[in-house]
């Protein structure tokens, strides 16, 4: 089917994960979130926390030794494992190494919140995009790093992804000015999605999900959310869905319409000027009990 004529998929034909009574946590999938530097740590606390309240039945936030002891502190319910990091605090040399001992037996990985663009955070995303052996959803400094060394135009790297860009970060991925991105959403993300095989989730009002064949366009959330940290709360939700066994534009479109209800229940309680990312997170059991007794709202 081409990107200009895709199946449009409304918030009525989503569908969540079941849960069987007798699981546990392995049956919920594994989320390794890659990610943090010195400065950044909240980024990937949010996106592990998510991953936690998205279902997810394990989760492991991959740091810098340098921000450990503060990600661990965070939540006590994900498990982390310490990076090396160089004089700044970032992602160190000796990574790709451990990350590549770490990846297998894993059910999703998201990488990028608080990443940093160093030259080891570039080489540590290339191995994780060569050697997972499960989808990845890119985000942030992920993202960034893919522009910067083309990732997505070479041909050696093939891969079940999900990247989640605002306008800004796919102008630099594609080319296009962040004006005809915003004109032009849907038919932008499609033909990017088609291009390389991947599913984009173009974020901003009516967030746009597609894999170049489908098309969803997001009608919850509001402005409050336009706030640091959304997007890291995102990444960690479809993340969680993707671990669970559905397939990456499923968890993609599915995790957007959660994270956009949080928002709005957020709001509710603590109003759009004053609606905090960490507040999502909190929100995102009161967005499954929503969606769960009624998938159209």
């Amino acid at each position: 089917m081409s990107s200009q004529n895709p199946t449009i998929v409304t918030s009525a034909d989503l569908k969540f994960p079941t849960r069987p009574v007798d699981g546990h946590k392995g049956t919920f999938g594994r989320v390794l979130a890659i990610g943090g530097s010195l400065g950044m740590s909240g980024s990937i606390c949010l996106t592990a926390t998510a991953a936690l309240r998205g279902g997810a039945g394990l989760v492991t936030a991959a740091v810098p030794a340098s921000v450990q002891a503060i990600v661990a502190g965070f939540e006590p319910s994900y498990m982390t494992v310490a990076l090396a990091c160089d004089q700044h605090g970032q992602i160190g040399d000796e990574s790709v190494e451990v990350v590549r001992e770490i990846v297998a037996g894993q059910s999703a990985i998201a990488i990028g919140p608080g990443l940093g663009q160093s030259t080891a955070a570039a080489d540590l995303l290339l191995s994780v995009l060569k050697e997972a052996p499960c989808p990845v959803v890119l985000d942030a400094d992920a993202l960034n790093l893919a522009a910067e060394f083309q990732i997505f135009h070479r041909s050696e790297l093939v891969g079940d992804w999900v990247i989640t860009p605002h306008p800004g970060e796919f102008a630099r991925l594609t080319g296009l000015s962040s004006t005809v991105i915003n004109q032009q959403r849907e038919t932008v993300a499609m033909e990017f999605a088609a291009s390389h095989g991947i599913c984009v989730v173009l974020k901003g009002a009516g967030t746009v999900v597609t894999d170049g064949q489908r098309l969803y366009v997001n009608t919850s959330g509001n402005s409050g959310m336009a706030t640091g940290g959304s997007g890291d709360v995102l990444t960690g939700l479809i993340s969680a869905l993707i671990a669970q066994g559905i397939s990456v534009f499923d968890a993609a479109a599915i995790g957007v319409y959660l994270h956009g209800i949080a928002g709005d229940i957020a709001a509710e309680r603590h109003s759009q000027p004053g609606l905090i990312a960490s507040d999502l997170v909190c929100c995102i059991g009161d967005a499954w009990l929503r969606f769960l007794h009624n998938p159209s709202v």
